[in-house]
């Protein structure tokens, strides 16, 4: 997979390192075990999906984390993006709408013993404000614009990666560099596809 992943541009090491060394099977639901290193997305319930490992590489590499980030995350699905920025970050906090998907995966967190990565049930489209500022903030759902909650939260300096379209076909990962207070520069990675960005659901 990793190989797979060199091939198709992802060339930060310590990405490639956290890629390595999380393994993707404990996040995938038993159905579709074998096909946990597939570079594809997988079902999860609720009819979510776990990213495909290229695009949370790509994600990660956009970013440009360092040791000492501070990291939201929206959008936990399975918890497996969240552990791979675990490994490059210095705390993670994931924010997940659906509360089966937040219990799972903060079960498989603390399972495989990742002590920097926090998770909750809630909207992700208020983002966590007790725990702002953040210096990288990774959203894991597409919508036709950054929710305002999440572009405050921001610290200046710092990078926000998200897929942005009115529709899933017309998605772009977008990552935005928080220049200032009110003044952004924007980077695009290509097309994508997630699932939809939405508030807090049972």
């Amino acid at each position: 997979m990793v190989a797979l992943l060199r091939e198709r541009g992802i060339t930060d090491p310590d990405v490639l390192k956290a890629m390595r060394s999380v393994s993707r099977e404990e996040f995938v639901i038993e159905p579709f075990r074998d096909d946990a290193y597939a570079d594809s997305a997988l079902p999860l319930t609720h009819k979510q999906t776990i990213s495909q490992p290229y695009v949370v590489a790509l994600m990660a590499q956009a970013l440009r984390l360092r040791p000492t980030d501070r990291v939201l995350e929206i959008g936990t699905g399975s918890g497996y993006a969240a552990a791979i920025i675990g490994e490059l970050a210095g705390e993670v906090y994931s924010v997940e709408r659906v509360a089966d998907l937040a219990i799972t995966a903060a079960e498989t967190i603390r399972r495989l013993k990742i002590p920097n990565v926090h998770v909750r049930f809630g909207d992700g489209t208020r983002g966590w404000e007790a725990e702002a500022p953040f210096d990288a903030i990774s959203v894991a759902a597409g919508g036709e614009h950054v929710p305002s909650a999440l572009m405050q939260q921001l610290a200046v300096g710092g990078r926000l990666v998200i897929p942005l379209g009115a529709v899933p076909e017309s998605q772009r990962l977008v990552c935005i560099h928080k220049t200032g207070e009110g003044s952004y520069e924007e980077d695009d990675y290509g097309a994508v596809r997630f699932v939809p960005l939405l508030p807090e659901t049972a």
